[in-house]
């Protein structure tokens, strides 16, 4: 769940500790809403949107089928 957040998170070289900091929870309840066994409220997904400087939409966006195929 959250391949972009993930991504943005890497492309920013942000930790899980980095994200839980910024939202003012812990290192595991940030990995609990990453793996979909927590969810994040409206306002940390605003939060993140804003520091990672994209939409809310995009943050949450999963991608259900797995990783893009390249045609043959």
């Amino acid at each position: 769940m959250f391949d972009n957040l993930r991504a943005e998170m890497a492309r920013r070289n942000k930790t899980l500790k980095d994200v839980g900091n910024l939202l003012g929870i812990s290192l595991g309840a940030v990995s609990l809403k990453l793996n979909g066994k927590s969810q994040f409220t409206l306002k940390e997904i605003c939060i993140l949107a804003k520091e990672f400087n994209c939409s809310l939409d995009y943050l949450a966006e999963t991608n259900i089928d797995g990783p893009a195929k390249a045609a043959v």
